[in-house]
């Protein structure tokens, strides 16, 4: 099998190129709109990219919603995505969005810790639930940090559920790819940075993925699913690119999924 091919979302979707420039219009323009109840560049660590977005709904939030972006954790920052807090925002739930440094400059197991960091630091500023949501790489992630001792005690105690999206849960066959230059998995890494190999959380988990994605995506979202016994959901008709634009839709069936 061409890995490459397998693993190249881009070459999938026919006007994949459009939808970054989109997404950073209506990101901008979502943070314009809500004005002072968009906290930004707020830090969690030392360097230029540790920083999250906190969105704040009207009045007192119901919890913190993190959303985690994906990028093959090469790619892209916070602000590419701030629309997509909408959904969860409509209910009255805060929304966190970190950046974390990204491949070659760092590890896969690097970035890992700067998420677990990244709400540890997000939940000091709102009480209550967290739930997780995360996109691709950032669907790993989110399930990454679920394994013990990822995140301190008392914020692992509010996890309330955990929305992996088209996560890649599964790094070994990556390593058989281009990109590898940068991700540098190796074997040890593609075990223990595997959220497959991992135990499953002890909260609910509701694995979502495009019904229209690469097969390869496809086998990744039922990989989690079955070893964590799960539900897994296939959203008719979604890809790789569009699959998360309901998150910013208040009444969709992904927000459901992750408010519930």
């Amino acid at each position: 099998m061409d890995m490459d091919a397998a693993y190249s979302n881009a070459d999938h979707v026919s006007d994949s190129a459009d939808y970054p420039p989109r997404w950073n219009a209506e990101a901008a323009a979502f943070r314009a709109a809500l004005g002072a109840r968009a906290a930004l560049d707020l830090p969690y660590g030392d360097g230029p990219r540790a920083r999250f977005d906190l969105f704040h709904p009207e009045g007192a939030a119901r919890g913190l919603v993190v959303f985690v972006h994906g990028g093959y954790w090469k790619a892209f920052d916070k602000s590419t995505w701030s629309h997509l807090a909408a959904g969860p925002l409509a209910h009255g739930w805060a929304v966190a969005m970190p950046s974390y440094d990204l491949c070659p400059d760092v590890r896969i197991a690097d970035i890992t810790g700067q998420i677990a960091r990244a709400v540890t630091a997000a939940a000091a500023h709102v009480a209550g639930p967290i739930r997780l949501a995360g996109h691709s790489a950032g669907g790993h992630l989110v399930a990454r940090i679920c394994a013990p001792g990822m995140l301190p005690d008392p914020v692992a105690a509010r996890l309330a559920r955990v929305v992996p999206i088209s996560p890649l849960s599964d790094l070994a066959p990556l390593m058989r790819t281009q990109m590898n230059a940068a991700l540098r998995i190796d074997a040890e890494e593609a075990r223990t940075e595997s959220p497959r190999h991992q135990p499953a959380p002890a909260v609910p988990v509701t694995v979502w993925v495009g019904a229209a994605e690469l097969p390869a995506f496809l086998d990744q979202a039922r990989w989690l699913s079955e070893a964590w016994g799960v539900e897994m959901v296939a959203d008719p008709g979604r890809h790789h690119f569009d699959v998360i634009e309901p998150l910013a839709e208040p009444d969709s069936p992904l927000v459901a999924a992750l408010l519930a």
